[in-house]
């Protein structure tokens, strides 16, 4: 006997899933609703009201965000927040439609530079970045006096600082391009950090003033979007003290969706119902729920529909993606996966890419993984989910609009077409120093790990200033924080020719966060190489001298320490395509223990070309990479686990 039928049963128990998992008689719950609605008030310094996410002084730690507590400094007219170790006081506050950002300025830098703590100036990635107006200042301090000349030679500016025992030290000051020409004359100094600034105060004031002026960061809009439908639903916005997941707390419990239910008339008298009889009525739905539902697919999206409500992005109709794409015109696009449409958000003011996933495609997990991971990320490596759609077979994606497209374009131009103009040496260095920080970030999350398995150029989108973005998470896979090494993987995942080989065998190591590495170095060889890409690369070199793409490369630069790389035309060209082919080569080495982190990276990628040293030739030669794609191309992986 069917005691429900069955659209009813699946409403009611999604619904009580995620509405009701807190009732009426939660004291602690109300307890946070009134604290965090008579402490709204966050003053400090010259700021009379510092909007959620902030929280401190009087405003407890549940009624903001873990990370943006304030406090108020007894020196400074300015809240001040940590970041990092690194006091900063906030001069400003802004939001907008789009992006939430605050002008920060390093205290210790505050009264003047000759006395600062010798830290770089550094964000936690996982909740801030540098707005698109900063740029980086070296300072250089206890410097010999024989370099004096050089850096003068060099276009280094400098001021000078005394103590009180009449000690004058000269101090040299110069962008991250002028730095980059040094090369060892820095050892010649005893402290050197990196401070930020804004972009338009360089040379029109001094040093200290600059420093002053402070420098805007980023922050996630999406905190105040979802502030903003609790308030208006009657709720006052707060967190989870232990996992920082922002919550809504409501008159009554609490909700992780940012809406309170309603409390009217009818409401009322079920919201008190439900709580009374939760466990009996949800035992009954889940039995009518489970017995209707038994097609795998279907429990699986519908599980995943349950946990949404804890996802930062937007649910919408397909009927609305119709409209954003005005029915799907402009095609940007064409993957394994599906298509990908340009269109606007309803509002008309914010350009978007909706890909429409193929209804052929798996069970769904493609789908899941993306949303999964992605949605758990704020990095400007890493392009922004704004929302999905999922309306039975119906599934995709709405990204924010990235102007210039893949990376692949870029470096596989074969005819340097105008639309597509070829990229500049340090260009390059830059976009993979990029890159490079959108993996660490995912790599080191606070409490989950985003392996991604699927680094290729094709994966790289490049917005209007060439920065570059990864995209398709479809391949990825989440791991716990304390968990090195995934212990399951079911089959192969990624791109021939990008797939690190424990991927495919487990006798070169455990698959982890190293098996991103691998496809990084092999993407960066081919940024170095250029026209082709590394599989047509690795058939040439097989071809001319019975090598492999990477150890054609190793032979010459071991061979040659005056190798140039083709397409070089000056020494400091030279110099940045040697850095990312011994950077390459590191991340390529066959056992995973041996290859660097991402962190690593982008320090060997910042450093000098006379820093680095070659590493040993440990990757793999032909035979075994040959064996491995014979592997791959002979295997049933499912049509999800390996992308073209």
């Amino acid at each position: 006997m069917e005691l429900l039928p069955k659209p009813l049963a699946i409403i009611i128990f999604i619904f009580l899933t995620i509405r009701f998992s807190h009732c009426e008689g939660d004291n602690s719950e109300q307890y946070n609703f009134t604290i965090c609605s008579t402490n709204m008030q966050l003053s400090c310094g010259d700021f009379k009201n510092l909007p959620y996410p902030f929280w401190g002084e009087s405003r407890p730690e549940f009624c903001g965000l873990r990370d943006f507590k304030i406090h108020c400094g007894d020196n400074y007219h300015h809240p001040v927040i940590q970041i990092n170790g690194l006091d900063y006081l906030i001069l400003d506050v802004s939001q907008s439609n789009d992006t939430d950002s605050m002008t920060l300025a390093r205290s210790d830098l505050w009264d003047g530079p000759c006395s600062p703590k010798y830290f770089d100036t550094t964000l936690d990635h996982n909740l801030f970045r540098f707005a698109p107006t900063v740029e980086n200042l070296t300072l250089i301090y206890k410097c010999q006096k024989q370099i004096h000349q050089e850096f003068v030679s060099h276009g280094y500016s400098n001021f000078t600082c005394g103590d009180d025992g009449g000690n004058v030290e000269t101090v040299y000051y110069a962008n991250d391009s002028l730095v980059s020409n040094l090369g060892g004359s820095l050892r010649a100094c005893g402290n050197v950090i990196r401070v930020s600034i804004s972009k338009s105060t360089t040379g029109l004031v001094g040093v200290k003033e600059a420093l002053k002026e402070g420098f805007d960061v980023e922050y996630d809009h999406r905190f105040r979007m979802a502030c903003g439908a609790c308030e208006r639903s009657g709720g006052k916005c707060g967190s989870n003290v232990t996992t920082s997941r922002f919550l809504c707390f409501c008159r009554v419990g609490s909700a992780e969706d940012s809406v309170c239910p309603s409390r009217s008339g009818i409401g009322l008298f079920s919201a008190f119902v439900i709580c009374c009889f939760k466990n009996k009525i949800l035992a009954l739905m889940s039995i009518t729920f489970w017995e209707n539902l038994t097609d795998k697919n279907d429990r699986d999206l519908e599980e995943f529909i349950r946990s949404y409500a804890y996802l930062n992005v937007q649910r919408y109709a397909f009927s609305d993606l119709k409209k954003m794409t005005k029915s799907f015109k402009e095609k940007l696009g064409q993957g394994g996966y599906g298509e990908v449409y340009r269109g606007k958000l309803l509002d008309g003011e914010r350009l978007v890419a909706v890909k429409v996933l193929n209804a052929s495609k798996g069970n769904g997990e493609d789908f899941i993984n993306e949303v999964a991971s992605i949605s758990r990320t704020s990095h400007i490596n890493i392009v922004t989910l704004l929302g999905f759609c999922l309306e039975g077979s119906k599934r995709a994606l709405v990204y924010e609009f990235v102007p210039n497209g893949s990376l692949e374009k870029f470096i596989h131009n074969d005819n340097r077409s105008e639309t597509t103009p070829s990229l500049e040496w340090h260009e390059l260095l830059q976009i993979g120093i990029g890159i490079a920080r959108g993996l660490e970030y995912l790599h080191r999350g606070c409490n989950t790990r985003i392996l991604h398995f699927d680094i290729k150029p094709h994966n790289i989108l490049l917005d209007e200033d060439l920065c570059p973005k990864i995209t398709d998470f479809g391949l990825a896979k989440l791991c716990p924080r304390k968990e090195s090494i995934i212990s399951t993987l079911d089959g192969a995942r990624g791109t021939i020719g990008y797939i690190a080989p424990e991927v495919c065998s487990r006798n070169f190591g455990g698959v982890s966060h190293k098996s991103d590495v691998y496809s990084y170095g092999m993407m960066i060889l081919e940024m170095v190489g250029g026209i082709k890409s590394i599989r047509e690369a690795d058939t040439e070199c097989t071809q001319k001298s019975g090598g492999y793409f990477p150890d054609y490369i190793y032979k010459h630069l071991e061979a040659d320490s005056n190798f140039t790389p083709r397409g070089v035309k000056t020494d400091e060209e030279n110099e940045i395509a040697r850095k990312m082919i011994v950077v390459g080569l590191w991340c390529i080495q066959t056992m995973p223990s041996d290859r660097p982190s991402m962190t690593k990276v982008i320090e060997m990628l910042e450093a000098s070309l006379e820093a680095l040293h070659i590493p040993p030739k440990s990757f793999m030669s032909t035979p075994i990479a040959s064996s491995l794609e014979l592997q791959l191309t002979k295997s049933s992986f499912s049509s999800s686990a390996v992308s073209n």
